[in-house]
């Protein structure tokens, strides 16, 4: 199952996943791609969303509008829609419609691969070059020997003390779990997630993997008006 948040307020965009894309909302983009890959749910506090999906043939569930995070609101979905401990639960952000299927898939097929772990969590992290590393909002990750997490970090990690040649990679925001793992993720206290303001980073203070694999994408979230007039210039082109 892929569950994609849409909380309809927005600090910078407001009512952002119903802006529309070449006539459609941005949030039916994302569940078009999604159901590529598998059935979906998209999980919002906004009856106008509900509506909207719904008009689109799309599944949707009313959700709080007191949840801090996606993670938080898929959960709740996962809850209504009666999900079994070791479903698949797939965290889609709905605020990017570009995203290739492929990169579902890929979450897809490794959650069953890593299954049997005791806590399953996958994400996904492309090259980037040393400029984009150096922007505060694109969020950067080192792994491990495995593949696993070490650090996700709105800095330039690791430092690069003597200017060697090194290459960084950022993190793409699609989050995979087994509904077991997605319940135990949501009630994990950390303190590092407040200060870099990355709630994955809870995962990692508690002592759990995070498995990370390498995707290439043309996706980008769109946070800004800025961002979805190039989301709007970007379907014209595809169209």
């Amino acid at each position: 199952m892929i569950i994609i948040p849409a909380r309809l307020t927005s600090n910078r965009l407001p009512n952002k996943v119903l802006a529309p894309i070449n006539d459609k909302p941005m949030i039916i983009w994302c569940a078009e791609v999604a159901k590529q890959v598998d059935d979906v749910c998209i999980a919002t506090d906004s009856e106008e969303v509900i509506k909207v999906c719904k008009n689109y043939g799309f599944n949707a569930v009313i959700t709080s509008d007191k949840h801090q995070s996606g993670s938080d609101r898929i959960k709740e979905a996962a809850d209504i829609l009666g999900l079994k401990d070791d479903d698949i639960v797939i965290n889609m952000q709905g605020d990017e419609p570009f995203l290739e299927p492929e990169i579902l898939q890929k979450v897809k097929n490794k959650l069953e691969e890593i299954k049997n772990r005791d806590f399953v969590m996958v994400s996904c992290y492309k090259e980037i070059d040393e400029i984009s590393a150096s922007d505060p909002n694109l969020v950067k990750v080192i792994m491990d020997i495995n593949s696993d997490a070490i650090y996700f970090s709105r800095s330039k990690i690791p430092y690069n003390r003597d200017d060697a040649l090194h290459q960084y990679y950022g993190h793409i925001g699609i989050y995979g779990f087994t509904k077991k793992s997605l319940d135990e993720f949501v009630k994990m206290k950390g303190s590092i997630e407040h200060i870099e303001k990355l709630e994955q980073l809870r995962v990692i203070e508690n002592g759990k993997k995070i498995a990370m694999i390498k995707v290439k994408t043309e996706s980008f979230g769109i946070d800004t008006k800025d961002d979805l007039e190039r989301a709007r210039n970007y379907a014209k082109s595809r169209s």
